[in-house]
């Protein structure tokens, strides 16, 4: 998808896509900082968007990895089911299911998550629900990553896990805030 395509469906689902540009390669490699793709297994991702993010994770994942990768938008998951790629599960729903989807693959937690969901402009209750859930259904030694365009819902995070580090990432349109957050 180009970027017009990108601005367009952007500004057509706002409230769901949340940004009007994909995100940087920057951004991308912020957002996976810290995660050991060595030891992963399972990886989950919420609101792949485009897939940019989704694609970095593969190019790191182990061959015998699985990414569940979700997405609500119809036309973003039909880009992403492009992707060539066995270790890939395009799952077109919300991410309140995520303890579902990681049953289906004999798992109860994630090793990481990483989301570029727009809690900000979600309604809080499931905004907070969505972070609690995947705080539950996170490896002891897995980490949640977060992208932001503020510092906002820090306290939020702050809530649900007992570790919250922000790293600003300057080379992004808009600049971005990666929250990273551990059980």
């Amino acid at each position: 998808m180009n970027k017009m395509k990108f601005l367009r469906e952007s500004i057509k689902n706002l409230k769901t896509v949340g940004t009007v540009t994909p995100s940087s390669r920057f951004l991308c490699q912020a957002m996976l900082k810290g995660i050991d793709f060595s030891k992963a297994t399972l990886i989950v991702e919420l609101g792949a968007g485009n897939g940019v993010l989704t694609r970095h994770i593969l190019k790191k994942m182990r061959p015998d990895a699985r990414l569940l990768t979700f997405e609500v938008q119809a036309n973003f998951c039909e880009l992403l089911r492009k992707i060539d790629d066995d270790r890939l599960v395009v799952i077109e729903d919300s991410a309140e299911y995520i303890a579902d989807y990681l049953r289906e693959f004999d798992r109860e937690k994630a090793d990481h998550i990483i989301s570029a969901i727009p809690f900000v402009i979600l309604p809080k209750d499931l905004a907070k629900s969505i972070v609690s859930t995947c705080s539950n259904h996170l490896a002891p030694d897995g980490r949640y990553a977060q992208v932001h365009y503020s510092t906002i819902l820090k306290s939020m995070y702050e809530e649900v896990f007992p570790k919250v580090k922000i790293n600003f990432t300057p080379l992004n349109i808009p600049p971005a805030f990666v929250f990273h957050c551990s059980n």
